[in-house]
This record gives C-alpha cells, structure tokens and sequence, in this order.
C-alpha cells in the first residue's frame, strides 16, 4: 500500500533519510537518524547497515519483488546482501509508521554494485568514491568510508586510524565512541572527555561548558522540522497514524493493552518510534509565531488530544474483596506509553508558553476535551448532602474502594498544566473576558485526581493487597521520578487549582467523602468513633494521616513557577535540598532523583554549589554532597516528593544534627513563599471551619491516649498543619502596612472554642494542655515552638494595632530572645548535669580509699608480689636489657621463645588444643596458586611440566608458588569432614545445575567455614623447633665443609652400590657416628604426616599443573618453592610500603608464614629420605662444585634466597643421620648462610655495568670499600675483560649493600619463623640502625666483606669454580637475561591521567585476526600493557583443550592465571582467576564528583585516581586476586553464570 502524500514531499525536500537499522525503520534513541540537510551523524557500525559491501549487485525489486514489506515472506534463500528487511513483520516507515510499497526503493542499474539508491531513484551516494552524487545537495553527505569521518564543511574531522584531529581550529576532540567510531551521538550526550570549551562543527562557535553533557539542537534541522508542520502538517500526521496502529479499544473508546497478542505487542513497541519523531518536531520551541503555525500547532494538538482522550481513564482497577486476583492484569504497555509521552506533554506546554494566543486556544480546547471525558461521571450516582461544622455541600455518592478508578488522567493533567501556565504568563489577569474560567466546574476538576490520590493512600493502608503486585507497581511508577512530573505532581497542581477556586469548607468536605473518613469527623461523639466502627482501625489510622498530608501538599506545595512566586530553578534547588536532607549523596544519585527534560538536563549543575559542598572521595566511596548547614532551615519533614522510607530518614537525620548542635528537636515547616494572585486564596484552607474541626479532634484524642484511636503520625501532621498556617499569618503580617491587609487570623480562630462537635475547648487549649502530656514527650519541642509563635503573633497584632509606625521588623529579635532564653535554659541543665556527675565520681573516689584501708593487709601484699614480679623482670635476660647482640636467629646463639606451648582453638567444633607433633594434627585453611607478580622476564615460556627440574630457581622469579591463609584453624579431621559435606552437596546438585561456582570442588578448593575465603588447601601446625643444644661444640666453616663433603662422598657410594651392584672403587671415609643406613624415627602422628602429605600434593599440583604423584622427587622442592616464594613477596610489599620488618604484618600473613616455615622444615620427613640427600648434594655442588653432580647451573643463573632455603631446609635430612652427636644443626645452618652470602656478594659484583661507575670519592676509603675492591680484582683476574674496570671501592660497597639488603631482610623472616626467635627492637621499627640489627640478628658481620676475608683461603677457589663455570662467561657476554640487584619491585603499567588518551587507543586498536577490523571491546593488560580483543570470537584460542577468550588466555602467559584487565569501552576493571573464576572491579578513573562511570553511561570527563590504582596494584602484589574473586562470586551470584572463559 502507498503511504501518505506527505513522505513523497519528504523525500522531494530530501530534509529525512531512512536508516535501516536492526530490521526497524527506526530512528536512533527517538531522533531522526539523518537530515541531508544539516547533516546530523548516522548510527555508528553504519556502514555494516545499509546495503551488502561484499561487491554484489543490489537486487531491483520492479521485475521481481524479492521481498513483500506487508506479508514478511521469505527471500530466495541464494540472496544475502538485498537492501531490503529479512524479518517476518512489516517493516514501518519512519515517518507514517504505515508499510512502504515495496517499489519505492527499486534500482535498475544492473552495472552498480555498491552504490546506495534513494527512494526518489536518483543515486544519492557512491559507497566507493564517498562522495555526493545528487549535485542539489549543498551539504556533503557523512560517509564512514574506510574509517574516516567526513563532514558537511568538506574537511575530514577526525580518522579514527590516526587518531589525530584533522580540522583546523578544533583544539580539543569530542571523544565519544562506540563500535569502533569515534563520533557518536549515543542517547543524546553530547559526550565530552576534557573540560575545555566545545566547539560546533557545524557554527564554529564555542559551546558554554555547562551543556557538554546534553544533545545540542542544531540550528539547521530545526527550520525544516517547523517547515514540514507548516507545509505538511507534520505534528498531526504522526499523531494520526501513531493512534490508527493502537487500533484496540474499550466500548469507551479508550487503549486496550490486555488483549495484545505477541505480534501486535511487537507492533506497538515499533510504532513507539514516532513518538521520538514528535519529540524532533517539538524539540526547540518558535522564538517566532506565524498564524499558519499556529493553526498546524493547535490542529496538531487536537490530534494530541484525541490520543490523550484513548489514554484517559484506561486500565481501570476494581478493588478485590474476598479472593485474590486470579491473574495480574496487563500494566507495563499504558506506562511505557506514558512514560514516552512525558517529555511531549512538557514541550506542548513549552510550546503554549510562547505565545498567548496558543496558550488561550489550547486552554480551551483542553477544557473541552475534559468535559467530553466526564460527560456521564456522576450519572446514575445518588446525590449526597455533606454538612460539617456549620456548613454543607452537595455532591454524589462515590467510594474508590468499592468503583471503578484508573490512575491515567492525562487530560486533565495537561488541564492542570495549562492552568498553571496562565498564572506564570499573567494571561488570566491580562486576558480574562478570552478564558473560559466561568465554565470551570472546581468540583469536577478535582474529582479525578483526588480518586487516584484516594487510591494511593488505600493501596498504602492495605486495603488492596489482594489486587496482587500490578497495582503496586502502578503506585510506584506514579510516585517515580520518571513519571511523577505529569501524573503525581499535576494531580496535586489539580486540587490546588479546585482548592483555589471553591469554598475550602467544600473542599475539604469532598476530601473527607472521598477518603470515607467523613462519618468519622462528623460523629456525634468523636471519642467513641471507633467503638462503633466496622472497618480496621488500623486502615483508618492511615487514610487520615494520608489525608492529613494531602492537606499539606495542597497549601505548601508552591515551588512551581505559576503557582508559587520562585524561579525555575528553585524547585531544583528544593528538591535537592530534600535528597541531602536523607543523607549525603554521590553526584549521580542526585541526576537519579532529579527529573529530567527534553534534553536530559534536571538542572542540578546551576544549583548544587550554592545548597552543597562536596566532600572528595577516599581510596573507596564516592565523592559525596553535603547539605551546607544554612540550609537546614528550609527542610521540610513532608516534602511530598519522600516516600515513607525517606521522610523516616530524612526525620532521623535531622533530629540527630539538631540534638549535635544542641537544639531543640522539633521540624517547623519551612517558611513558604508567597502564592501568584490566581492560587492566593489557597491559604483560606488552613483557617476553614473544617480544618479546625478535624485537628481539634485529632487534638482531643491525643489528650485522651488511652482510647487508642489516634497515632503519632496523625497529631504530628496535625502539628505541621497548625505551623503551617502560624507562619502564613505571620509572614501576612511582615509584610501588610495596617491590620486590615491581613486576610488570614488563624491565631485568633484557635484561642475560641471550635465549632466542631464534641469539642471541649479551643486548639490553643488542646495544644497547651498537650504541652507537659509525658505520652508526648517527642513532639513537646514542637509543641513548645506553635506556642511561642501564638505568643508572637499575639505581640505583632497587639503593636500593629496601637502604633502602625511600629517596625514589626522587630519581632524577630523577640523570637531571638526567647531563643536566648531556651539556650541559657539548656546551658543551666548542662551545667546541673556535670556537677552531678562530678560529684558522683568523688563519691566512688571515697569510696575506694575507704576499700584500700579497710583492706590494707591484703593490699600491702598485693603490691609486694607486684614489686617482686617487676625486680624478677627487671633481672631477666628477656627483659629491656637484651641488646640487638643477644637476639640471634641463626646458628648456636640463637635465642628462641620462652613459653614454647601452643593453644590453638578449632573453629568448627571450638575445642582449644595444644599443637604437638604427637597429636592430633592442628591444620589452617590456605590456598595456594602460582604466580609471576616478581617475574622479571616475563617472556619465558612456562616449562613442560613432565620434564621440568623446579630444584633451581632462575633471579629472574619467572614463575613461583605462593600461599596465602585467612588464619584459621581446624583440627585435621573436623576439616575433612567439612569438606567431605562441601563434596557430597556439589554431588547432589542436578546435573542441569552444576554450572561454575566461586569454588572448584574438583580442584580441591572449598570456601573457609568462619570468613568463606577462597581455600584449596591446608597447612599443618607443627610445634616450635628444638632449642639448641649448647653442650655441642660449633666447627669452623672448613671443617664443617670437609665433614659435609665427606658425609656426601658415603652417601654417593652407598647410592652407587644400591643402583649398579658392587663396583671396584676405593672406599670412601666415614666420618664418626655417620650411618648411612639409618632410618630416623617419623616425630609426628600419622594424622600429622597425612596433612602433611596434603599440602606437599596441593603445592605439587597447582606448582606444575600435573596430577598428584607422591613418589615424584620434586614434591618436597615444590614446598620449599612455595615457602621461600611467599617470604620474597611479603618482603618487598613490605620494603615498598616502608613498614618495618616484623611486628608490621597482619596476623593471618603472621601465622601463614610460621606454620608454612615449620611445615618446610619437617616435610622431608614424609618424603624418601633418599631422595632429599639427592636434592641437598645437588644444591651443594652450587656453592661447593663437584665433578661428580651434572647439570649444576651457575651462580648468575641461581636464585640464592632460594638457594639457602632449599639447602638449610634438606640438610636435615643429611644431620639425621650424624649419630656422633659431635654436631649441631644450628651450626651448619649458620655455615650456609655464610657461604651463600658470599655467593650473592659475588653474584652482585658480576652484575656491575659502566653506568654505576660515574663519579670518584673524596677521601680515604673505608675497610668495607677496600675489601670490596679486593673482591672485585678477585673476579676481574678471573673474567678478564668481561667486568669494567673500577678504581675505587666507594661505589662497588654502596652498590653491595643496596643489592644485598633484600636477602637479607628475607633471611631474617625465614629464621625467625624457622627458628621462633624474638626480633630486635631495631627491626620493629623503621628508624636508623637497621643495617647493624639486620647482620647481628643473622650472625653476620655488619662488613659483609669480613666473610670473604676471614675465610679467604677457603673461599678463593671456590669463587674460581664460580667464575670458571661456563654459564657465567655466556651471561656477561649477552647470552641471556641478566638479573642486576636489587631487583626492583613490579608495578602495573602507568595509566594516563586523562581517560580519553585511553580511548583514542582503543580507537586505533584493530582485530589481529579480522584483517584489520575494529576491535568491538579492547581489553587492556594492566600488567603488562598489552592491548587484547576481549569478549569476541575471532581471537579465541585454544589452552588445555578448551576455546577461551583472549584475555583468559593471556593471563596464562602473562600471569600464571591470573590477569588484571581494563575494559576501555566500558570504564571497568576486570579479574580472571582460572578458566572459570572472574568479577568485575572498579575502575580506578574518576569523574569531577568522585564516581566511576562503569559502561560510561554518564559521560562525565574521567581522570586517574591514584589511591584507587595503588589499592588495585596492593591486591595484586598480596596476590589478593582469586580472594575477591571468591568474595565478589559469593555476594553476587549472577556473576557466576559469566562465561568468563570468553572474554
């Protein structure tokens, strides 16, 4: 079928063009996608849209039509890249929202492959050239062509694959982005990454900073928008045909959502597109009016009309009794609707504003329409006379909680709209013959309204609840910010209008009726209301404190240009004011609560400065807004924008700041401003017969509480409601010149007794008689205010008149007074408080000296044995007196712990045990993964598992195992138990079920029982390490080193014998008391060795990633790997964060390190003995070479941390067959630290380079420097050329001792857990000294260099072998990665502090595998700095078998499974643990209020925050990855359900 006349004018004016967008003839967020005229940008990812670019002729559709826009049938199934739609449903036109006729579109040309034909047949665009073929078209047309972006000046912008500005004067560049282009007009933000000024592409003028966040209108589409409604009559036409398509109606005529079928619910969400078509048309109201715009204007809203009349009243809701609903009923569609036409509504009425005539036209029109729409409404009602408190109104009997009620009144709202738009223009007093306010019926105008408002206020009573959660929601949509503007707020502007223009005695009766509280008020007995009443209490309790608070917001809701003498921005401000009375809010919480406009603006950023200050944002949080104290006074406690949640928030808040600044408790409203002239008489409400009636009433039930037909919410709106109209008085009287001016006399009217029945006495008298009520303590403050304003109102009547010239400018300062009064009163109460206080404490004094001597004997020996224990102290070796050269760690000297028993408790059955090696085994709950945070050579290839000797750990630290705990402590079998439960429970989940949890039972992990930190494994507690024994005399390093080497030779020719039989070689000697065939008895139980086996398997497992294999030789190194590993990371976290050396670490890391040290130490006890003596020989041969042991590396390519660990941690197992007793663990411990000390002082002097060496001492050279240079001669006689030549020491020592210092400091932590010994006070701290503690406490020299001196005999060939190894000539020669020392500590990669740098990188970053495509979602490693296509099929690979995405691949290379990534495009940082295991984090980018913007949803400009950068580096140098992993997955199951494999 041919569409309406007016697209072919379109097309002919060439102002609209067609975007074929996911099979819609859409517009792109409800705004024409493209104007040929001015050039407005197409959706980004265009060029993929219109038409096949894979160089196939587009098919013409006039010999064969391929494709039926109207049926939707199928296609040839050989055709792929047609310009037509492949959906099965009509496609609508843009324009009409009716079917196109399938012709339109046709292309002829056989010749023309990628060539885009327009619909009036004419080539419009050369997909190959790009550029305009129609030569009427002034402007160019945009074309993404091979990424560049071209503009209607002729000069190309920006290229998104340079990522450089190309137009001159355009300083700085809008970087919005999204699908790989970099300018996007995505939702409307007109989105900016810097704070400079903005330039118009189009004007070349500078936008103001303050609409950087908001779609700018462009001058050039605002001409033809006006153009088509004037010529086209544009506005109507889409309105026609938008309510020709809702096609089901009630016999009312009104939208029937319910019966919708899939299809035609499908249709109405597409037609919803025209509605964004209107919003374009209306976008930018006329500075100028013409009267052919004006007849189109009001013809098009006529149609409006008409669509709103279908909307009015629809959904009408019955109140359920008895059952339940049995089905919810159709809600969402009537709301979506409402919720499109909210910002049209607004600029209709934007529209009207501008011009009086149009506003008087559409006032009138409007009214029309509402009296056709309540033709019939109180037809077939009984009529009903209401008389209360002398006065009576007729009107019909109606009761919402038994009739039909709908909570959609758009045209009356649009009514009340208009109305308020006549008081803000002055047109009714200027204009008032031309309005028809004479026709106005008040009480029909507020009928509607108030039937939802009574709605609301049951469904709050619970009167509704069986009506079922569609209702509820309704509510909360009505009340919600994105509704309330046109639908709850105008209802309120409604009854203000009917308030306004009739009796108040009236309205308020009508109120009374409609609420079904009227019998209660006019009772005969007001007391014995609810002994005879039939409904819940309850129920009535609440419909009067809603009623209560209707009242309020009819009288004080004035913040409406209009209604109210305020600016526009005043309600802004208000509202705000409000939000930060609740709490201090983050800036984006405030845009939340704020409503929005047309253009996405609430204004928030002209008011916030001057109602808040902003509190910056620490490491967590957000930057907040505080409410500045000058403001409190405007808070209003029933601001009718609160829910019930925040007004309790809101009340709480600001009595405990009040109770802060030591001011009374009470809430007065807030002093109103003054009401425009059309709503003046509204204030006659709060001094009607009827409202006096009800308060006194509720006034007369509180003074009797034992009734218990009354709440405190009642009586405090009743409160609020009497301050009301005592400010109003008084605000009248400022500001009259006699006492004739003022109009309101609430003060006198309440001192008379009311005319209410039953009333004893006056509301002054029922408020006095309240005053003292002890029931009433929490309103006696506010109680206590009403009276003192009675008594000044009183005093300013009284002066105005006896003396008219009397300033009643005055009477603050009384008010002051009584203030001052108030606060002496307050300070004296204080004053009275503290001598009480004080004179109690002496009183206890007293009382304790009389105790002491009334029980002097037993005091007197109390404090002998106090003075006993202290002299005991004072003499004791452990006490102050011990010196940095008593506390030792290493060798016979050392001094371990005193009290040597440890009680641990379990945390699953809380029995307290003493840990022994005997008993029961003791574990604590680890987990333990690999790790590269100290890699320095991060492009080494992980080693094949099967093959690889982890005996030698390389200085570069490619790959380690560390081990973390959370610190607690389950007996063994109680452990096992859990985790047997853990097992069977994932066994029982269905299969269909089984999906990724934050914890992979397969694996071996299971989540701790007490802090549900991620685990894997367990450590056993194992008690301290024997003291030394003191009666064993300590060899000397040489012959230590002969009777090792000696021990060692027996051991090689014992192996020998076992492995090859009996051989002819001469007999080694052995030394004294040495049995090599003796086999030492296991010291633990065997619930002790099996954990120990446990945690040997776990670190064997994740170490080489291979199945448990418990005779593999490398299982006890992987332990060791793991405890020496874990001591290098904490000591650098340590060193870069300055903290001392011990006392500083947290006691889960304190207990992980001495339970992983011990169990180090022992677990060569669970492992063959034999295989130990191998690894201990091997590692020997390093530091003392030996012809016999092959594959020794060396020195350079030695971790010598590990090297000593691994050494002193196997020696024992050589020591346990020394049976001589001659000899002491202690001492060769010692002997080896010596030795590899010398080593890594070797080690570091082979890595000096030229660069060190720049400039000479002044002066004599110390012992330290001469030794050094002596050293180094040493090697450089022995390397020749390799090492530079140095001439003088100076340099070589201070490089020695800042290379060496971490060894040291890791040395130190290993025997003090090793040995429990108690560290110097020196290293408690971070004061100076520490070089001096450091080498007493390991039993070093503070020169270093004494070793090598003392020794040198000895140790002069070895450091010969050492340099004679061949590994190291290759080294210094540039035969591989050469670690120099100290290493220096791995950091992410360093961010820039603008975002948008970010994003211009992104832009540029094309797919490595799609042949140069734009990457849809780059990943950027923070490790390592790596640009990754994340979350896309194209760069899957395949790891263990399975496909994953890019970054979980690359954590695999890059961090042992473990990565760290930030999602540019989506502003968010992203955690991969495994295959399986992720969460999202926030990012460490900020905008100006403190917030991240994750998915940049926002567009705020976003720059680095330190601190948060540093907190992310701090979790993954404490390898606190997985841990947060782990407790993000627990908190937030939704995240499980991630395929994180994929991204």
């Amino acid at each position: 079928m041919a569409g309406p006349p007016w697209i072919a004018t379109c097309c002919r004016h060439r102002n609209l063009f067609t975007v074929w967008n996911r099979n819609l003839f859409t517009v792109w967020n409800q705004e024409p996608v493209y104007s040929l005229e001015s050039g407005t940008c197409l959706q980004p990812g265009i060029r993929n849209l219109f038409t096949a670019w894979n160089q196939e002729p587009v098919h013409s559709l006039e010999p064969e039509p391929v494709h039926s826009l109207e049926s939707g049938t199928g296609l040839q199934p050989g055709i792929r890249n047609l310009f037509t739609v492949w959906i099965q449903e009509p496609v609508y036109s843009l324009e009409s929202g009716t079917c196109s006729q399938s012709g339109t579109g046709s292309c002829s040309q056989s010749g023309i492959r990628n060539q885009f034909t327009a619909w009036n047949q004419e080539p419009v665009y050369s997909l190959e050239s790009g550029t305009c073929l129609q030569p009427g078209i002034r402007n160019l047309f945009t074309v993404w062509n091979r990424n560049l972006f071209t503009v209607w000046i002729q000069e190309p912008v920006y290229s998104l694959e340079s990522g450089t500005c190309l137009q001159p004067g355009i300083r700085n560049l809008f970087t919005a982005w999204n699908q790989n282009l970099f300018t996007v007009w995505n939702r409307n933000l007109f989105t900016v990454w810097n704070q400079e000024p903005v330039y118009s592409l189009e004007s070349g003028t500078c936008l103001q900073s303050g609409i950087r966040n908001r779609f700018t209108a462009w001058n050039q589409e605002v001409e033809p928008a006006r153009m088509l409604m004037v010529e086209e009559n544009l506005m109507m036409t889409i309105i026609r045909t938008f309510v020709d398509h809702l096609r089901h109606r009630d016999p009312q005529g009104r939208f029937q959502f319910d019966r919708y079928t899939a299809q035609q619910a499908f249709k109405f969400g597409r037609v919803q597109s025209l509605i964004g078509d209107l919003k374009y048309v209306l976008i930018s109201p006329p500075p100028e009016w013409c009267d052919q715009l004006r007849l189109k204007f009001l013809d098009g809203f006529d149609a409006f009309l008409d669509l709103l009349r279908c909307m009015q009243g629809m959904d009408p809701v019955v109140r359920q009794v008895g059952q339940h609903i049995e089905m919810e009923p159709e809600w969402e569609a009537a709301f979506t609707l409402q919720m499109k036409l909210t910002h049209i509504i607004s600029m209709i009425q934007e529209w009207c504003c501008t011009d009086e005539r149009v506003l008087i036209e559409a006032y009138k029109k409007c009214l029309s329409m509402l009296n056709q729409c309540q033709d019939g409404l109180s037809d077939g009602e009984q009529p009903l006379s209401l008389s209360l408190a002398g006065h009576s109104v007729d009107t019909f009997r109606y009761q919402v909680s038994q009739e039909k009620v709908s909570i959609h009144l758009p045209v009356c709202r649009l009514l009340a709209g208009l109305h308020v738009l006549l008081s803000r223009t002055e047109v009714a007093s200027r204009f008032p013959e031309q309005l028809p306010l004479g026709e106005l019926s008040p009480h029909l105008l507020i009928e509607l309204p108030l039937r939802c408002l009574v709605l609301c206020a049951q469904v709050h009573a619970g009167m509704w609840r069986r009506n079922g959660f569609s209702l509820i929601n309704q509510i909360y949509y009505y009340h919600n910010v994105k509704c309330r503007v046109e639908m709850f707020d105008k209802d309120v502007i409604m009854l203000q209008v009917g308030a306004s223009m009739m009796d108040p005695n009236h309205f308020l009766m009508i109120v009374l009726s409609r609420f079904e509280l009227f019998h209660i008020f006019s009772s005969v007995d007001i007391r014995k209301r609810y002994r005879e009443a039939n409904k819940d209490v309850a129920q009535q309790n609440t419909l009067i404190e809603e009623m209560l608070h209707l009242i309020v917001m009819v009288v004080g809701e004035r913040y409406i240009p209009g209604i109210g003498q305020v600016e526009p921005l005043d309600e802004v401000r208000r509202e705000i004011l409000h939000q930060l009375s609740i709490r201090p809010m983050a800036h984006s919480e405030l845009v939340k609560a704020l409503p929005e406009n047309g253009n996405r603006e609430t204004g928030l950023e002209r008011v916030i400065d001057s109602v808040a200050s902003f509190k910056k944002p620490g490491v967590t949080g957000r930057g907040l807004y505080e409410l500045r104290p000058e403001w409190n006074k405007h808070f209003n406690l029933y601001f009718h924008h609160y829910s019930r949640a925040d007004q309790s928030k809101a009340e709480e808040a600001q009595r405990k700041l009040r109770r802060q600044n030591a001011e009374d408790t009470a809430l007065p409203p807030p002093l109103p401003p003054l009401l425009c002239p059309l709503f003046g008489s509204l204030v006659n409400v709060l001094q009607c017969d009827v409202l006096l009636a009800v308060e006194g009433a509720v006034l007369q039930w509180a003074v009797e509480p034992s009734g218990g037909g009354w709440t405190e919410s009642m009586l405090q709106r009743v409160l609020h409601l009497v301050g009301m109209a005592l400010l109003e008085e008084q605000q009248q009287l400022e500001n009259s010149s006699g006492d004739d001016d003022v109009t309101l006399r609430y003060s006198s009217k309440i001192t008379r007794p009311g005319e209410a029945p039953s009333t004893s006495g006056s509301v002054l008298a029922l408020l006095e008689s309240l005053q003292n009520a002890p029931h009433l303590e929490v309103h006696k403050d506010m109680i206590t205010w009403i009276l003192k304003m009675v008594g000044s109102i009183k005093m300013m009547r009284e002066r105005t008149s006896s003396s008219s010239s009397i300033n009643i400018n005055q009477e603050p300062g009384l008010e002051e007074t009584v203030r001052d009064k108030d606060k002496a009163e307050r300070k004296r109460k204080a004053e009275m408080a503290r001598l009480r206080r004080e004179k109690i404490m002496a009183q206890m004094s007293e009382m304790q000296k009389h105790f002491i001597n009334e029980n002097k004997e037993l005091f007197q020996q109390s404090m002998e044995e106090l003075e006993a224990s202290t002299s005991a102290a004072e003499h004791s070796p452990s006490s102050s007196e011990l010196t940095c050269a008593s506390q030792i760690c290493v060798g016979p000297k050392r001094v371990d712990v005193a009290d040597r028993r440890q009680l641990v408790t379990c945390i699953l059955c809380q029995e307290e045990q003493e840990v022994r090696g005997l008993g029961r085994a003791m574990v604590l709950a680890a987990f333990t993964q690999r790790s590269t945070v100290l890699s320095k050579n991060r492009s080494r290839s992980f080693p094949d598992p099967e093959h690889h000797d982890p005996l030698f750990m390389h200085p570069d630290l490619s790959m380690g195992i560390h081990t973390a705990s959370c610190g607690h402590i389950m007996h063994a079998t109680c452990w096992q138990r859990y985790f047997e439960a853990v097992q069977q429970k994932e066994q029982r989940r269905q299969q269909r079920l089984r999906g990724h949890t934050s914890y992979d039972v397969e694996n071996g992990e299971f989540l701790c029982p007490l802090c549900e930190c991620l685990s894997n494994t367990v450590i056993p507690l194992l008690p301290h390490t024997p003291s030394p024994d003191r009666s064993v005399d300590h060899p000397s390093l040489e012959a230590w080193l002969k009777r090792t080497s000696q021990q060692i030779a027996v051991l090689n020719s014992t192996h020998r014998k076992q492995s090859h039989g009996a051989a002819q070689e001469v007999e080694p000697v052995v030394p004294d008391g040495f049995r090599v065939n003796f086999i030492p008895p296991t010291p633990f139980s065997s619930s002790v060795v099996e954990m120990m086996n446990t945690f040997s398997m776990s670190a064997y497992k994740v170490g080489l990633k291979v199945n448990p294999n418990e005779q593999d030789p490398r299982v006890p190194v992987l332990s060791w790997s793991s405890c020496a590993y874990t001591m290098q990371s904490i000591e650098r976290l340590l060193m870069d964060e300055k903290k001392p050396l011990f006392g500083s670490l947290p006691c889960r890391q304190d207990d992980c390190l001495s339970s992983l040290t011990r169990f180090s130490s022992a677990c060569w006890t669970s492992a063959p003995i034999r295989t130990v003596h191998s690894h201990f020989i091997r590692l020997l041969a390093v530091l003392v070479p030996d012809s016999q042991v092959e594959g020794t590396p060396c020195i350079l390519n030695t971790d010598m941390f590990h090297l000593l660990v691994y050494s002193v941690l196997s020696y024992s197992s050589l020591h346990s067959l020394d049976q001589s007793g001659r000899s002491s663990v202690d001492s060769a411990h010692l002997h080896l630290l010596h030795v590899v000390t010398v080593a890594h002082l070797v080690q570091i002097l082979l890595t000096f380079t030229i660069e060190e060496l720049s400039m000479d001492q002044d002066g004599e050279e110390s012992e330290e420097e001469q030794l050094t240079f002596q050293l180094y001669s040493s090697l450089r006689e022995h390397l020749g050329s390799a090492l530079p030549e140095v001439s003088s020491g100076w340099q070589l020592w201070r490089y020695v001792k800042v290379g060496i210092l971490p060894f040291l400091r890791t040395t130190a932590l290993f025997f003090h857990y090793l040995n429990s010994s108690v560290p110097p006070a020196d290293l408690l701290g971070t004061g100076p000294g520490q070089w001096e503690a450091l080498c007493s406490y390991l039993s070093l020299p503070s020169n270093l260099l004494l070793l090598y001196q003392s020794h040198r005999p000895l140790l002069e060939p070895l450091i010969y072998r050492w340099c004679c190894h061949p590994g190291v000539g290759q080294m210094l020669q540039g035969g591989g990665v050469l670690v120099r020392f100290p290493r220096e500590s791995n950091r992410l990669i360093n961010l820039p502090e603008d975002y948008s740098i970010l994003i211009n990188q992104a832009s540029s970053f094309t797919c490595p595998r799609s042949g140069g495509d734009k990457s849809r979602a780059p990943t950027l490693c923070l490790v390592c700095g790596c640009m990754l296509c994340s979350q896309s099929y194209c760069c899957q690979t395949e790891v263990d078998g399975e496909d994953v995405g890019a970054c979980t691949a690359h954590t695999f290379t890059c961090g042992a499974g473990v990565g760290l990534f930030l999602r540019v495009r989506e502003s968010q940082v992203l955690f991969v643990a495994g295959k399986t295991k992720g969460c999202f984090y926030p990012p460490p980018y900020l905008d100006d209020y403190g917030e991240t913007d994750q998915g940049l949803k926002r567009g705020n400009p976003l720059h680095l925050c330190s601190e948060r950068y540093m907190k992310i580096e701090r979790l993954w140098r404490q390898h606190g990855i997985a841990e947060v992993i782990g407790h993000a997955q627990e908190a937030n199951q939704t995240l499980v359900a991630i395929d994180w494999q994929h991204l």
